[in-house]
């Protein structure tokens, strides 16, 4: 299938990454000098006289930055005026842009729409430069009292008050590889510049052990507190018509669409909530094209089930509107998944303090 993902299987073999491992350690000399220029005044660094928090990972996608962001506005914005800053990765347009609601994805990218569909009163923006960015989008925005950097992590142009890594339960970053040979865009030992380490898509069923085995394998600095979250989904709605929702059952078949980097823990979800999960796979940030829906026309036609319905991610669906006559036309039951952020056990007080903690002591 064209575009289909397989640097997931790839990045698995073993064999595949020893070979590709003078590659991974060229990539991480030239991420180590990089970094070594900003600790020694080469290459500057900026801070901002307001509270700035990072949001990112170590590694290429699939941590979950979108709906921590989502989980940070959605608690942040009861108390503060807060605003995000995005790259906008994939999009077609060059320079800062203030995202609107009737944005394309292709204009504003697809996350940052999500982000300004869902919160459609704050100030969203993308902007290749971080460190340009943000001084154009208080400018923009004055009343904002804290920005929030969409995968800022390795962006050391800018350096935020508060950095929040995240990492994934299953494929934390202490058991990864450089680029190409795996998934880390830096070599492990970044993750010290956290301040909070949040570990993502949690197991429902989280033990103690399995919480401090994890624990003891990130080894975090006295200063760095780390935090277990996991996701909670809602009832999918439809594309087109948003008000229109759909309970998930056992008598329920499912052709799961999707081009996002890591599916494995949807499909554990699915997997206890519906009889039975077909996938179309594209690369992460994939933009859909006609040849791409025929052929999810055909797969969904000829998928032997009475109760069958095409279930795809909230942020695939920003890519998918653009096409949105074509589903009309067909009449594809296109149904979108939901997701919010749950902290587990007793996390959520605590990552809440410490957030309220940096705010409230901000110091020009």
């Amino acid at each position: 299938w064209p575009g289909l993902v397989v640097y997931r299987a790839m990045s698995d073999d073993i064999l595949i990454r020893i070979l590709l491992l003078p590659l991974a350690l060229l990539y991480g000399f030239s991420i180590a000098l990089r970094n070594l220029l900003y600790r020694i005044g080469l290459l500057r660094s900026v801070r901002f006289d307001l509270p700035v928090i990072s949001v990112g990972n170590l590694s290429v996608g699939g941590a979950g930055k979108s709906p921590h962001i989502e989980y940070l506005l959605r608690w942040l914005d009861q108390y503060v005026n807060v605003a995000v800053l995005s790259r906008g990765y994939g999009r077609k347009t060059e320079g800062y842009r203030q995202v609107s609601i009737i944005d394309t994805a292709e204009e504003a990218g697809d996350e940052p729409l999500q982000f300004k569909r869902k919160f459609p009163t704050l100030p969203i923006s993308v902007s290749e430069s971080r460190a340009l960015g943000v001084p154009e989008l208080v400018k923009r925005n004055p009343d904002t009292q804290c920005v929030l950097l969409d995968d800022a992590f390795q962006h050391l142009a800018v350096t935020p008050g508060l950095n929040i890594l995240l990492t994934e339960f299953d494929r934390p970053f202490t058991r990864d590889w450089l680029l190409p040979s795996g998934r880390l865009r830096e070599w492990r030992a970044g993750f010290r510049r956290a301040d909070i380490v949040v570990v993502t898509k949690c197991p429902p069923d989280l033990s103690a052990k399995q919480r401090q085995d994890l624990l003891r394998e990130i080894d975090a600095y006295p200063r760095q507190r780390v935090y277990f979250s996991r996701y909670r989904y809602a009832d999918p709605y439809d594309l087109l018509r948003p008000d229109v929702r759909r309970t998930l059952d056992r008598q329920t078949d499912v052709l799961l669409l999707s081009a996002i980097a890591n599916t494995d823990y949807l499909m554990k979800y699915l997997a206890g909530e519906v009889r039975s999960v077909q996938t179309l796979e594209f690369e992460d940030h994939h933009y859909y094209q006609e040849t791409d829906l025929l052929q999810l026309q055909r797969r969904f036609d000829a998928f032997d089930s009475q109760r069958k319905i095409i279930l795809t991610t909230e942020k695939d669906a920003m890519r998918l509107e653009l096409h949105q006559e074509y589903l009309w036309k067909n009449q594809l039951p296109l149904f979108v998944l939901p997701v919010e952020v749950q902290f587990c056990d007793q996390d959520e007080a605590g990552f809440q303090a410490d957030v309220r903690k940096f705010l409230m002591e901000f110091k020009v």
